[in-house]
């Protein structure tokens, strides 16, 4: 009857929980193993995150760094240009004028040649400097020429007087 029936209850229920005590023990070691690890990956994302920020920091500085030093290479490239171009102008000017005093020096020649051999038979530098002097008055060279031609002889004449 009723008291087997009721024993049967009784054995039914400790049997369901045991097993609902069990299921709560496991749960639990369960829980707090999760709760663990959960704290450590919440303590190892902490510090990734730190170490994160510090890289950010650091490589923010560095940032800044290279970007003024692009800005120092910048402003030395472009003075460098400037004294390139000035370099280049003022090579260019002296190529120029260079060029200028050879091809006076070559019609110089030339004239000397074709005006014939007697100036520069002549013994003294003076009376060479004399007929070119007379050949510019004679408009031979035009003014800019005879200018050149004239300070070349008297630097050229000038150590020559030295020595007498």
């Amino acid at each position: 009857g009723l008291t087997e029936k009721i024993t049967a209850q009784g054995e039914t229920a400790e049997k369901e929980y045991a097993e609902f005590a069990e299921y709560c023990k496991t749960t639990d070691k369960q829980l707090d193993f999760d709760i663990a690890t959960g704290e450590k990956e919440v303590a190892d994302l902490s510090a990734s995150m730190e170490q994160a920020s510090a890289t950010m920091s650091s490589l923010s500085t560095k940032i800044e760094e290279l970007a003024a030093s692009i800005s120092t290479d910048e402003a030395d490239m472009k003075a460098a240009e400037e004294i390139r171009s000035k370099e280049s102008a003022d090579f260019a000017a002296t190529e120029a004028e260079l060029k200028e005093v050879i091809d006076t020096l070559e019609r110089a020649v030339g004239l000397l040649r074709r005006q014939g051999t007697s100036m520069l038979q002549s013994k003294s530098v003076a009376s060479f400097v004399q007929a070119l002097d007379a050949m510019v008055q004679a408009s031979v060279f035009s003014s800019a020429d005879a200018k050149r031609l004239t300070a070349l002889l008297q630097s050229a004449q000038e150590p020559e007087d030295d020595g007498e």
